[in-house]
């Protein structure tokens, strides 16, 4: 593979369970306006669109966290130079993954799913992953959410009809195998969610978490900041009162994106 030269500094947007890569757009536009190269990074089996993957959701199915993270990767090691990575949820548990890999020069993660060592189980975020925990044979599915589902899990702090045309744009199925990963990482001293959080010589990690998220509520994104707290390497948090897990697709995604960009900038990044 030849490697991705570019005068800009790469930053790698990746995306979490229900979503695809296209829930950037608003993002990776606004980055390349502020002089970054920015791109969406894929997940194994993902289509080239939201609705193409609608068509196609078997080919996303049973995909875990160490194949998406080694997926992605394989695509952080085009470009000439490490990239910045941002992700949301899942994703940002993956950009984690690659920053204690020494494959990123920095990452955000926004309400990220929980590491192995994050060991609290608030009742909402076990209601927003029973969609999928409830069933076992969702292990090696992809797994929809109706409206109500992801209602809950993604929009319930926005109005009912930005609530109604976000899921009609963004939502799609996903892999039910990470969610399983992480429910029994406790008991798993080799989980795939687990994160080499002792890493001293990685880059500057920001989380960022909603107030009101019902799938990743403060306390996981504050348990995941005291992972890292063996770690001289610079680990920070940003708390957004009002805002659920819907915060990088909904009207209000503007307010995290330029947090983001000016955190990295005070980084020098």
């Amino acid at each position: 593979m030849s490697s991705i030269a570019t005068s800009k500094t790469p930053v790698v947007f990746v995306h979490g369970l229900w979503l695809h890569g296209e829930s950037w757009k608003n993002w990776t536009q606004l980055f390349r306006e502020k002089g970054y190269e920015a791109v969406a990074a894929s997940w194994p089996g993902d289509s080239e669109t939201t609705e193409a993957t609608r068509k196609n959701a078997s080919a996303i199915a049973g995909f875990g966290v160490t194949e998406i993270a080694d997926h992605i990767a394989g695509q952080l090691r085009a470009y000439e130079r490490k990239p910045i990575l941002i992700g949301h949820s899942f994703g940002g548990l993956l950009v984690q993954n690659l920053l204690g890999r020494g494959l990123a020069a920095a990452a955000i993660a926004i309400d990220p799913a929980p590491i192995r060592g994050v060991i609290e189980l608030p009742i909402s975020a076990l209601k927003s992953s029973f969609p999928v925990l409830g069933n076992p044979f969702n292990f090696t599915r992809s797994v929809s959410l109706t409206e109500r589902q992801f209602r809950f899990a993604f929009t319930n702090a926005v109005p009912d009809q930005e609530a109604k045309d976000l899921y009609a744009k963004y939502a799609m199925p996903a892999p039910g195998r990470p969610l399983f990963q992480a429910a029994t990482a406790t008991f798993n001293p080799k989980s795939a969610t687990k994160v080499n959080v002792s890493n001293a010589t990685r880059g500057p990690l920001l989380l960022i978490s909603g107030a009101e998220d019902h799938t990743v509520p403060p306390v996981l994104v504050r348990s995941t900041l005291k992972a890292y707290r063996k770690s001289p390497a610079v680990t920070e948090l940003k708390e957004f009162a009002g805002r659920g897990h819907s915060l990088t697709i909904d009207s209000g995604w503007r307010e995290i994106a330029e947090y983001s960009l000016a955190w990295l900038q005070g980084k020098q990044l």
